[in-house]
């Protein structure tokens, strides 16, 4: 029994060109030994339930209100062609063709493997941090079967003298402090502040209750048991959805994927029906045609599209590399784009329904209710409470902000899960272990961390990580460099070409110029805005983290970062021979088994002898 080591090819010849010429597009090539979707449809509905997540429903109608309503649509659509859907598409691709998790499949370069260390470490703070949304999401949805509901009323323990349900007042004009650029709805700064120095109910309870919040990032103060509770039932829940592989988890999407835009349609009906509404949409869509010329605007709009196409994760490239080999993906990517910036157009105006509503029955104007930012955890229950059956509507919404979030979050953590498997040794130790076992040690490990943000000071700790971990800077960082491999080490037309023999035809040329120039550009002139634009975290407008905060947060960011440039540098001082020679032979591709079944006819196998191996270990390697 012979076993195949690896495949290494010599030549700039495309492995697909035979391929192309000779096989039928229709056959079936997967990798036999790797887990593949049951149905097509798996793979969809966990793409959507990845992507589509709480940016999509609250940050984008946000943004599309701050940028000039209907105008930003403009910059919007325009960065959605010139970098969603590339970058998308690549990381689908890259997974199905190689067959590999998100550090594996960039053996199409294995010099810029730190691309593929670099999606872990974002995605694994991604896993850590982004859980605590749903966190207070269930803590909220546990408070939700009560009338009246505990964040409507004043008079509870929590609650101060300072607090007030009469919202009809007078809004200071002061400027937000910028959203975090993952998750804004947590941006808890309010522009709406009594000049008595009373404040709302809700507020109280989200800060008094929920958080409890210390002064500073220096107060850790006690743990909340609630929150704790809460903590442990979610990373329990998303165990039981991914701990049998992609066979379990593509099941566990049709409905959290399929569930939060069934609620989304009743809360737009509701919505649309209640008071002040028809104001608060066209208030959403009101364009401000000066808006274009502001580099903001386009900035916004780029950053958007970065975060809720989940670009630079891995994640994608994982749930791709589950596909059949022949599986249509250039299709996909444009069918999976529609559905996400769908999502966020129609967001708009369920959202949007309900500030006017809000704005209505406050006796304020509408702009005072959007300009609160914090839309998950503030605005949207306070309207809530307003409402004939407070307690359905708010457990409805808590719901849809529970799966919303939850399909979101197993999936990446199964993206983690991939890129770990695929790196273990199988004769080591954590290699030889089931994979219940692994996905066990992970979410244990997320666990311990997360303990860190369910204390008092841990609000302050979440914002940290989803300011730097996560950031604008690090996908953009990621983006730019996965374009680069692509396009230029590995190169755009042979990537082209191994896509065609993948789905019969080449994609568009768009893509490959996308690849090639517009995209990289486009990510490092974004990013270069950031990088020059900083400025120092904030929270509540009012708190200043500490220098220390601001280093710990940079070393969230370098982590992921500098895996790049430290992986080629280590590689090439550890490779032997010139320059050129070490180059050549660190950009040389290095083929998986199931590479093998479609190599070109007149390509001759030659099989080494691979010294340190048994003898039944061999070496192929293809040449001309």
């Amino acid at each position: 029994m012979i076993q195949i080591w690896s495949l290494r090819v010599v030549t700039c010849v495309s492995i697909c060109t035979g391929l192309m010429e000779t096989g039928d597009p229709a056959t079936d090539l997967g990798h036999s030994e790797r887990q593949t979707w049951s149905r097509q449809m798996d793979f969809i509905m966990s793409c959507v339930g990845f992507a589509v997540g709480l940016g999509n429903v609250w940050r984008f109608p946000y943004l599309c209100y701050k940028n000039g309503g209907g105008v930003f649509l403009i910059p919007y659509l325009l960065m959605v062609f010139v970098g969603g859907v590339p970058v998308f598409f690549l990381e689908i691709a890259l997974g199905q063709f190689m067959k590999q998790g998100g550090v594996a499949s960039w053996n199409i370069a294995p010099l810029f493997k730190g691309l593929g260390l670099a999606s872990m470490v974002i995605v694994f703070f991604c896993n850590t941090y982004y859980i605590m949304v749903l966190v207070w999401g269930l803590y909220f949805l546990a408070h939700s079967f009560t009338s009246p509901l505990p964040w409507a009323t004043c008079g509870h323990e929590w609650n101060t003298v300072n607090c007030t349900t009469n919202f009809s007042r007078v809004c200071l004009n002061q400027s937000l402090s910028p959203s975090p650029p993952n998750v804004s709805s947590l941006n808890t700064s309010a522009s709406c502040l009594e000049h008595t120095g009373l404040r709302s109910s809700v507020m109280e309870f989200w800060e008094r209750k929920v958080l409890r919040l210390s002064g500073g990032l220096d107060e850790v103060g006690d743990i909340n048991g609630y929150l704790v509770l809460c903590l442990l039932a979610t990373w329990v829940i998303v165990y039981f959805c991914i701990w049998k592989g992609v066979k379990s988890a593509g099941k566990v999407v049709y409905f959290t994927a399929v569930f939060p835009y069934l609620v989304l349609v009743v809360l737009f009906v509701h919505g649309v029906s209640l008071p002040g509404a028809v104001n608060g949409i066209i208030y959403y869509l009101k364009p401000d045609w000066s808006k274009l010329s502001e580099a903001q605007v386009w900035i916004d709009a780029a950053t958007q599209i970065f975060f809720s196409y989940a670009i630079g994760l891995g994640a994608l490239t994982a749930l791709g590399s589950y596909n059949r080999f022949n599986n249509n993906c250039y299709q996909d990517a444009f069918i999976l784009a529609l559905i996400n910036s769908g999502t966020s157009f129609f967001a708009g105006f369920v959202v949007f329904s309900v500030l006017g509503f809000m704005a209505a029955e406050q006796g304020v104007d509408i702009s005072n209710v959007a300009e609160s930012g914090e839309i998950s955890f503030i605005a949207y229950p306070k309207a809530v409470s307003l409402m004939p059956l407070a307690p359905l509507w708010a457990v409805l919404f808590f719901l849809m902000l529970l799966v919303l979030g939850l399909d979101s979050q197993f999936v990446g953590v199964e993206g983690f899960i991939t890129g770990i498997i695929d790196m273990l040794p199988p004769k080591s130790f954590l290699g030889s272990q089931r994979r219940e076992v692994i996905v066990a040690i992970c979410c244990f490990t997320c666990f311990t961390i997360d303990l860190s943000m369910v204390t008092e000071g841990g609000m302050y700790v979440f914002q940290l990580f989803d300011y730097y971990s996560a950031s604008g800077i690090t996908l953009l960082w990621q983006a730019f460099w996965e374009c680069v491999v692509v396009a230029w080490v590995y190169g755009a037309d042979r990537f082209m070409d191994n896509v065609a023999c993948m789905i019969g035809y080449r994609p568009l040329p768009y893509m490959k110029w996308c690849w090639s120039y517009v995209t990289p550009v486009v990510c490092m002139a974004v990013f270069l805005f950031h990088v020059v634009n900083y400025k120092r975290l904030v929270y509540n407008a009012v708190y200043v983290y500490p220098w220390w905060g601001e280093v710990l947060g940079c070393f969230l960011a370098l982590s992921s970062m500098l895996c790049i440039p430290l992986t080629v540098l280590y590689k090439l001082l550890h490779c032997k021979g010139s320059l050129m020679e070490r180059w050549q032979h660190l950009t040389t591709p290095i083929w998986g088994r199931h590479h093998l079944e479609f190599l070109p006819h007149e390509n001759e196998a030659r099989l080494l002898p691979k010294a340190e191996e048994n003898k039944n270990t061999l070496l192929y390697e293809s040449v001309i």
